[in-house]
């Protein structure tokens, strides 16, 4: 059986659509991370090279934009974590995600909470992202290469830290200073390492998403 022409068609359309929501959502890390959650849509359009008007008529408000492009990103962090779940090392797989996490600007979507009202499907992708990094942070302890008392969501706000400018250019001087950065933050992390324990307790779930409760 052959697929139709407009089968072909639908999904040539989907794909398309794919795209420009990851060149959509590039730019509204940018914009975002430089100007809050007050930064106009507009700039977003204007960054990412689309009309304003397109956006609109896929989205229909700034809300649904910005809850759309925070799932995005919660998918494309979990899908990360996914991927480094698969390295052999415990250790290169965790920090790798941390990387690759950190180079997308995760965090740069963070000033939005409390702006936006969330759904239960970006909870579910908050979710399951954190459970896919509390297993890197499991496999990685239980390998004896990350000290016991660090947690899962230490490691979602090392990488909102991290990622909360947005992205840069690889070859940018900024790019260079947040990889030295990183790479002492990195080997905090490791076992053996300890010199002092934590000043403070462990992040909770509860200060992690009432963050994202709307602010009235």
């Amino acid at each position: 059986m052959t697929e139709s022409g407009d089968t072909r068609s639908r999904r040539g359309r989907q794909a398309e659509a794919a795209r420009n929501d990851l060149v959509v959502l590039a730019a509204a890390r940018e914009v975002f991370a430089a100007l809050g959650a007050e930064a106009p849509v507009s700039a977003v359009a204007e960054r990412a090279g689309v009309g304003i008007g397109s956006l609109y008529r896929r989205y229909g408000s700034k809300d649904e934009l910005l809850r759309h492009l925070c799932l995005l990103a919660m998918r494309q962090a979990a899908a990360a974590a996914e991927d480094a779940l698969t390295v052999a090392d415990a250790w290169e797989g965790l920090t790798g995600y941390i990387r690759t996490a950190v180079a997308q600007g995760t965090g740069s979507l963070a000033p939005l909470a409390g702006a936006i009202d969330t759904t239960p499907e970006m909870w579910e992708a908050s979710r399951r992202g954190r459970e896919l990094v509390a297993m890197l942070v499991e496999r990685a302890k239980a390998a004896g290469a990350l000290r016991a008392d660090v947690t899962p969501l230490d490691i979602a706000h090392l990488v909102e830290m991290f990622g909360r400018i947005g992205p840069v250019r690889p070859e940018s001087e900024e790019y260079v200073v947040r990889q030295r950065l990183l790479a002492i933050a990195l080997d905090g992390l490791r076992s053996g390492m300890v010199t002092a324990p934590l000043p403070a307790p462990a992040p909770t779930a509860e200060y992690y998403e009432h963050r994202w409760a709307r602010r009235s």
